[in-house]
């Protein structure tokens, strides 16, 4: 008896054991080892000019691919150059406007074509992909007359401010960007709580603030993010439609490759890669404390992955 019940669970203990799955990890493959170091090469391919460039900001010589020895006299000497504190001030100032303009515009055109779609709402999205596809020299030849038509002939001298011209500019491909990403966001999210809201009494706004806008909020945030990041390294624009007085960083730089780049550049740009480093880990602090609470935080990765 004694046995034969041994027996049975002997048999039940081999039987489990065959169909469980097995939980051993199979060893790397050359494939997944190849793919490793593919990716690791690559990003090193990327990320090595910007690791060169912050070493090359503590270089003593007066040129930048002449290293004389180590040093902090660069950061002082671009602190100390008016000419570049003002570039880096017109630049932040400018993709601040930007990312404040196409933030709130993007923001409503993207929630107008997920909730109150329409015929208009083809000819909308044709419009944004348009302005995204355009290249940036046709987008700068075209709005470079358009400016001096608007701020000399018809007598409007907003336009020729030269902070005006670059958030106007940079809104363009900016605003597009964001109303994709708000689109994706609120199409993936049920509207049953705004029309409960509704049949509550709640008037529009109301229902936008206390429901929509803490819906669409992660996309909000990554757009703004994004547009500020974008007008930030925009070159081309930013070339045709500055006038004297406003230039920005990226031109700035770009004029001096005509004669020889000096150190404070590299260190005034290491600089701007710490302030933007400082501006995502905030960000990233902010999200996850809300992410404790609502959840929200976790999904800006989904948000900008277009989920």
């Amino acid at each position: 008896m004694t046995a034969t019940v041994e027996t049975s669970t002997t048999e039940r203990a081999a039987t489990a054991s065959a169909t469980e799955p097995r939980s051993r990890k199979r060893p790397p493959a050359v494939g997944d080892a190849l793919l490793g170091v593919w990716g690791i090469g690559g990003l090193l391919f990327l990320f090595f000019p910007v690791l060169v460039i912050v070493a090359y900001s503590f270089n003593t010589g007066r040129q930048l691919q002449s290293w004389q020895g180590f040093g902090f006299d660069s950061y002082a000497a671009a602190f100390n150059n008016p000419t570049i504190v003002a570039t880096i001030q017109v630049s932040l100032a400018a993709a601040a406007g930007s990312a404040v303009v196409s933030t709130i515009l993007g923001s409503f055109a993207g929630v107008a074509l997920a909730r109150r779609g329409g015929r208009w709402t083809v000819w909308l999205i044709a419009l944004l992909g348009l302005a995204m596809v355009t290249p940036e020299i046709v987008n700068a030849v075209s709005l470079l007359p358009w400016f001096v038509t608007l701020g000399a002939d018809w007598g409007l001298s907003i336009f020729n401010l030269g902070q005006v011209r670059l958030v106007i500019a940079h809104s363009l491909f900016a605003c597009a960007v964001v109303t994709f990403i708000v689109r994706a966001r609120m199409a993936g999210l049920n509207e049953s709580l705004e029309e409960a809201a509704a049949d509550l009494g709640a008037p529009p706004i109301q229902r936008f603030w206390t429901i929509t806008f803490p819906l669409m909020r992660p996309a909000v945030i990554s757009g703004a993010l994004l547009s500020f990041t974008l007008s930030l390294d925009n070159t081309v624009l930013s070339s045709f439609v500055s006038v004297a007085g406003s230039t920005p960083w990226p031109v700035y730089v770009f004029a001096s490759l005509r004669s020889t780049l000096r150190p404070e550049i590299a260190a005034m740009s290491t600089v701007m890669l710490l302030l933007t480093l400082v501006a995502l880990g905030l960000v990233a602090v902010v999200l996850s404390r809300a992410s404790k609470k609502t959840g929200e935080g976790s999904s800006l990765a989904q948000t900008l992955a277009g989920g």
